[in-house]
């Protein structure tokens, strides 16, 4: 893994916003803008330490998948800050139909150097990742300006197109609608729901388009609506479980959830059982279940134990996003103040995973974490963020990267 400079291609905003990352620029607190997407410099892998990491990826998600299974077994939701008992029923109801369920991607953000250490899991985003445009689209298309004949760990398109087709007969009859929130004021989420939406067409499915701010419930049928009235029997929404279960309508969505049994009107993309492995006390359950794993980091949910007095620790929101509410406690007993959340939302009243504190390796002064895809439960791809920070916010950059 090496980080090499270069020169920007000439009207490169341009480009990657036809390419659909029409969020190239990101407005810092003091009003400037500032490159997003950064392709001054990108990073080069070998073939085997790609080959490598795609192990690690498929090896972590189905350490995750059995991480899952012993929470629902063993009944530790209140743990993962769930106490509503019909939301524990859903997620379990789920959880057993699973395979009967659509489910499409995940993302996992992990540390790596490429200097002999193993990649570490930060955590695992199955529920509503992004940055999936500028990884699937935008890279690769760099790579073909920049480096034609190079490869570049990237089958993000190909496996999404198949995995839409793999799922095709677990989706109820009509349209699949594609919806986000229309609080995203950046255009990332509407973006990478459009580009979703697209690979979902070009699989030969029927979609359709709503805001989640504009799905309706029909009292007389008692089923979700969109705002051209029709059902809506399935839909692929990024919107977090934690609010979509929770929100004025949430009991509807609990009332009416389909898990694969018939029972109900609206199948949810991706399903409830997502939330097991998005909720940040996963990292604690992985570390229980497999101590002294080379991929993972010491976690626990009681306390920082040991952490405090040797590494340093991090302590995490369960349900955080984007690294708000994320606070880093130095070894040397300092800590950072947490960051708001970009939506107004407030983390950590469900409690807190506190992980190993792992600096991120630095490359020409930027801190790195690799974001590494699953889709079809299988590795398919990877993004690089870059920050100043010691926490990949919303105000990390992404570089592209080429395997030579």
């Amino acid at each position: 893994m090496e980080r090499r400079t270069t020169t920007p291609r000439p009207d490169w905003q341009r480009i990657v916003e036809e390419q659909g990352v029409v969020y190239p620029l990101t407005r810092y607190p003091d009003d400037s803008l500032r490159p997003y997407w950064d392709e001054s410099a990108y990073y080069v892998f070998s073939l085997p330490e790609v080959e490598a990491l795609e192990e690690v990826v498929e090896e972590l998600h189905g350490m995750c998948l059995a991480a899952a299974g012993h929470i629902v077994e063993t009944g530790r939701f209140a743990e993962l800050g769930v106490r509503d008992p019909r939301l524990v029923e859903r997620i379990t109801e789920s959880w057993h139909r699973r395979d009967e369920l659509p489910s499409i991607y995940g993302r996992f953000d992990l540390r790596y150097d490429g200097r002999g250490e193993p990649a570490k899991l930060l955590e695992y985003n199955a529920d509503t990742p992004t940055s999936l445009v500028e990884a699937a689209s935008a890279q690769w298309f760099w790579m073909e300006d920049r480096f034609p004949g190079a490869d570049q760990w990237n089958s993000l398109h190909e496996r999404l197109v198949q995995a839409w087709r793999d799922q095709a007969d677990r989706l109820p009859p009509g349209p699949v609608h594609f919806a986000h929130s229309t609080g995203d004021t950046l255009g990332e989420d509407q973006m990478t729901v459009a580009y979703l939406q697209e690979t979902a067409e070009q699989a030969g499915l029927e979609t359709a388009y709503v805001a989640m701010e504009d799905i309706g419930w029909d009292r007389l049928s008692g089923r979700f609506v969109d705002d051209k009235y029709r059902f809506i029997r399935s839909c692929f929404k990024l919107y977090p479980w934690e609010w979509l279960s929770t929100d004025a309508f949430g009991g509807h969505v609990l009332d009416t959830l389909d898990n694969g049994g018939g029972s109900g009107s609206t199948c949810w993309i991706e399903p409830a059982w997502k939330m097991l492995l998005s909720n940040k006390a996963l990292l604690a359950v992985l570390w229980e279940m497999y101590p002294g794993h080379p991929n993972l980091l010491p976690a626990y949910l009681d306390g920082p134990r040991e952490l405090a007095s040797t590494t340093g620790y991090v302590s995490k929101p369960l349900l955080g996003r984007e690294g708000a509410g994320v606070t880093v406690h130095l070894p040397d007993g300092t800590s950072t103040a947490p960051r708001p959340d970009s939506y107004g939302k407030e983390y950590g009243a469900e409690g807190h995973c506190h992980q190993q504190f792992a600096a991120l390796p630095e490359f020409d002064g930027n801190r790195v974490v690799l974001g590494a895809w699953v889709v079809g439960g299988e590795a398919a791809g990877l993004g690089i963020r870059e920050s100043a920070t010691l926490v990949t916010d919303e105000y990390a950059r992404f570089l592209p990267h080429v395997i030579l």
